[in-house]
């Protein structure tokens, strides 16, 4: 395994989610292994948008959804100060994703990660010198 790998909160989530098995089982396996190598990078928005979605969508116990974001903290956090929040704006400006997708990316490339895992942006799409992965395309 090499180099950093930002995990965006949609494939963090279907970790958690047993409505669709194959997803869940490829979730699992590739946070746990970037976990192990200490390669796993997050966001406090990521831990945030976790913590909502599995709540609200997956009906988690707040306390195991806690329980995972404590988990989740092991990993290489990424946080934020106003500068970032305006770069990511910036990125957003100039490269037409949504706000909240430039925020990841701009904390992705922040972490100095080479891989983004997410289902949101374009499959093998390199932004900001970092590789676009949806794990879960065919």
């Amino acid at each position: 395994m090499s180099g950093l790998a930002f995990f965006d909160t949609n494939v963090v989530l279907y970790a958690d989610d047993v409505s669709d098995p194959s997803k869940q089982s490829k979730a699992i396996a590739l946070l746990a292994e970037h976990l192990r190598e200490g390669t796993a990078v997050v966001s406090l928005q990521v831990l945030q948008e976790y913590f909502a979605a599995a709540t609200r969508k997956l009906g988690m116990a707040p306390a195991q959804a806690q329980r995972k974001i404590e988990l989740l903290a092991y990993a290489k956090v990424v946080r934020f100060e106003a500068n970032d929040v305006i770069a990511a704006i910036e990125f957003h400006r100039l490269s037409q994703i949504s706000f909240w997708d430039a925020l990841i990316v701009h904390a992705a490339r922040l972490a100095g990660a080479s891989v983004l895992y997410t289902e949101d942006l374009q499959h093998n799409r390199v932004l900001s010198g970092m590789r676009i992965v949806n794990p879960f395309a065919q």
